[in-house]
């Protein structure tokens, strides 16, 4: 551990010493205007207020070569981290990715299976559908991984956060996208050409949570997949950008695996909206309205003398 600590302070030491004098060599930089001219002026004072050139052979070209490769070999190495911590830092986010992509289709499989299972809907059903506009959403099975498709991709989501799905160019590098990700608006794009999404989000979002990969599928079709953290995580999108076609979100079905990662309090507030969903679709009391209930007829039994035949309750 002291040896560990030790080789901390001497790299914070070599780091602070590298910094001493950047603001002299940086305004130094902005005035020579490129590097050709910075290292000639660097040589220039050597040659002229140092006796740097006086050294015997090749002494001087000895230094400056040996100072070149000590700095190429740190480039070299500060070069190698960056690209592993993002190639990490990749890998981690397609395989969060992946795994919101296979609990999507697996939810989309689900609900699909449960419509094909439903019982057809008789003639005195449908009779009563089209006098009711209200019955017919009460039949509309959910939407497909809790969200839905628009003119610029796919959309779906969970209780604490979206996923954005935007179809590219199969030529398009990361380098050539534009995604500008706001608390209350979302861009994306490619360079040099009109957007592909542009407007202000539902509801707003943890902008510091959010994150975008750029993935191909095994037939060379590409997406930008956006990851939105909700900022309200106890509450449904009805689209993604305002303007957008939207859902309803009376059908929305939470997925039950989740439940179990949820807080007590919150894990019992799910449960009770996905109870009252399921109630209003069978045109049942919700579970307020059967509290209600259950107290009015404890009431009514505790207090027989009294008539309730002429009373109305709301």
């Amino acid at each position: 551990k002291f040896f560990r600590d030790r080789q901390a302070l001497e790299s914070m030491s070599e780091m602070l010493e590298d910094e001493r004098f950047d603001g002299m060599l940086l305004s130094l930089a902005q005035q020579c205007q490129g590097i050709d001219q910075l290292l000639d002026t660097v040589f220039s004072f050597l040659r002229r207020k140092t006796d740097f050139y006086e050294g015997k052979g090749a002494l001087p070209r000895d230094k400056v070569v040996r100072m070149f490769e000590k700095h190429e070999a740190l480039a070299a190495r500060t070069d190698s981290e960056k690209k592993k911590r993002r190639t990490e830092e990749e890998h981690r986010a397609t395989a969060r990715r992946e795994a919101a992509r296979k609990k999507s289709v697996e939810e989309a499989e689900q609900q699909a299976k449960a419509a094909a299972l439903a019982p057809a809907p008789s003639a005195a059903t449908k009779k009563g559908d089209n006098n009711d506009d209200d019955d017919d959403n009460d039949k509309e099975p959910p939407p497909p991984g809790n969200g839905g498709t628009t003119s610029w991709g796919v959309w779906t989501q969970q209780l604490q956060e979206l996923q954005v799905q935007v179809p590219v160019p199969p030529e398009s590098k990361s380098r050539d996208l534009v995604v500008d990700i706001q608390k209350k608006k979302l861009k994306v794009g490619l360079k040099g050409h009109p957007p592909l999404v542009d407007g202000e989000l539902h509801k707003k979002i943890i902008v510091d949570d959010c994150f975008w990969t750029l993935e191909e599928d095994a037939a060379g079709r590409k997406e930008v997949v956006i990851s939105l953290q909700k900022e309200n995580k106890m509450e449904w999108w009805k689209c993604v950008i305002d303007g957008d076609p939207e859902i309803n979100t009376q059908k929305v079905q939470p997925e039950n695996s989740k439940l179990s990662d949820l807080d007590g309090e919150t894990r019992m507030t799910v449960e009770k909206m996905m109870f009252d969903q399921r109630q209003k679709a069978m045109g049942k009391p919700t579970a307020d309205e059967m509290g209600k209930q259950d107290i009015l007829e404890k009431f009514m039994k505790q207090h027989p003398e009294m008539d309730f035949s002429k009373a109305k309750f709301s």
